[in-house]
């Protein structure tokens, strides 16, 4: 049996530098480990992450201390009927003919502001040159914000993000978020007013407007949905893409398939969700005793669910650590929908209401970038390297590429 002094600590530079043997020692070893510094079980099966986000049993109240000192109350928090009209509140703007009139001009628009910037170039670091800037520029468009305040909102959700990932309880890291907080409901109070006032064709004014069984957001409400939109909906995308072009980079027979096939693209995200989460945990709170693999979690603990470990389960998935968008074990017609059988989205009644947005503004995303750079391929000395440990992704994808002939 492996002593939890022989286990990697999450904590470490070794477990930031390279999580992967560590996933595989807790997988194999200590499927239930209780981290003395944090308080908290972590687990890394895929029957047992799964379970987590299924079972009724487990909560989010961690929530309340994790998420809203940062956001506000929102709708990860909520239980029962609350939840259920808070969802039904924001969900339409996230699918069907909203998401194809309101969100796709708008996605398509940004892509191709971005891509124009560098297309002629022969090179880019997507990066910084795209990733990054995206999916917020997108979320502050349809929301109806001013795009010059871009880096306001992207130092804002950087602040939240490292907020909810910090494990070792830095105060300076906990002030900057509580900051952050302040900062944003100030930004936004005069908005949500007049946009009550005067409403116009935008998703901030259809939330104002928005009603379900007699029930209306508050400003409370929607800012703190705007708050988790902004740090969820920018954050996850901008590694996602960032990942999906590593991963196909490094396995240039895929990458050509996606280039002759469009088709393939859900594929390749959906793999990449699997093989390299832009989450790599996520917490819960059973409200009761709980038996997992390796032992009982007592009610009320904190319970760390191992995303990045439980999607390259070996009991799950054949090949876990091999990057394959062909796979027959990973069912991509539900791999955005809570029937999932990944993890990266999470499942059951929490999960991602912005899945759909993520597919689409990634399908977007790839379908621009090959057509600007039909042959593109590493830049010469380029080394892959991931960072971060709540969430992960690329440092950077430095590429080369013939410009492509733009039609006049």
């Amino acid at each position: 049996m492996t002593e939890a002094r022989d286990l990697p600590d999450i904590l470490s530079q070794e477990f930031t530098t390279d999580p992967y043997p560590a996933y595989r020692a807790f997988r194999e070893h200590a499927p239930l480990h209780y981290h003395e510094g944090m308080r908290s079980w972590i687990i890394s099966r895929y029957e047992d992450v799964e379970r987590a986000f299924r079972d009724p049993v487990f909560t989010t109240a961690n929530y309340d201390w994790q998420a809203e000192p940062v956001h506000g109350r929102t709708i990860l928090q909520m239980s029962g009927r609350e939840h259920s009209v808070r969802r039904a509140l924001v969900a339409p703007a996230f699918r069907g003919e909203t998401l194809q009139n309101r969100f796709m001009p708008v996605i398509e628009r940004n892509a191709r502001a971005l891509v124009d910037g560098f297309r002629d170039a022969g090179h880019a670091e997507l990066v910084e040159e795209f990733a990054t800037h995206f999916p917020i520029n997108v979320i502050v468009d349809v929301l109806g914000l001013d795009k010059a305040d871009h880096a306001r909102f992207h130092a804002w959700y950087k602040c939240v993000i490292e907020f909810l990932g910090n494990l070792s309880g830095d105060p300076a890291v906990t002030a900057a978020g509580h900051r952050t907080r302040a900062e944003f409901t100030a930004y936004l109070a005069p908005i949500l007013r007049q946009r009550r006032a005067e409403p116009g064709d935008d998703l901030l004014s259809s939330l104002c407007q928005a009603e379900v069984e007699g029930t209306r957001m508050s400003d409370e409400d929607i800012t703190a949905f705007c708050s988790l939109l902004l740090a969820a909906g920018g954050e996850t995308t901008d590694k996602a893409i960032a990942a999906i072009f590593r991963n196909l980079l490094d396995h240039p027979d895929q990458l050509a398939a996606v280039r002759a096939d469009r088709s393939l693209v859900p594929r390749a995200f959906a793999e990449t969700l699997r093989y390299t989460p832009p989450v790599r945990m996520i917490m819960r709170q059973p409200a009761a005793d709980v038996e997992l693999s390796g032992g009982v979690v007592p009610a009320g603990s904190t319970v760390i669910c191992l995303i990045g470990a439980a999607n390259r389960d070996p009991a799950r998935y054949a090949r876990p650590d091999e990057f394959d968008l062909f796979r027959d074990d990973l069912d991509t017609t539900r791999a955005f929908t809570a029937a999932a059988n990944h993890l990266a989205f999470s499942l059951g009644r929490h999960f991602c209401v912005g899945a759909l947005l993520a597919k689409a503004e990634v399908e977007v995303a790839v379908d621009q970038l090959l057509d600007a750079m039909p042959d593109v391929r590493p830049a010469a000395g380029s080394r892959p390297a991931e960072h971060g440990v709540f969430t992960r992704g690329p440092v950077d994808v430095p590429v080369v590429f013939t410009p492509a002939q733009r039609t006049r």
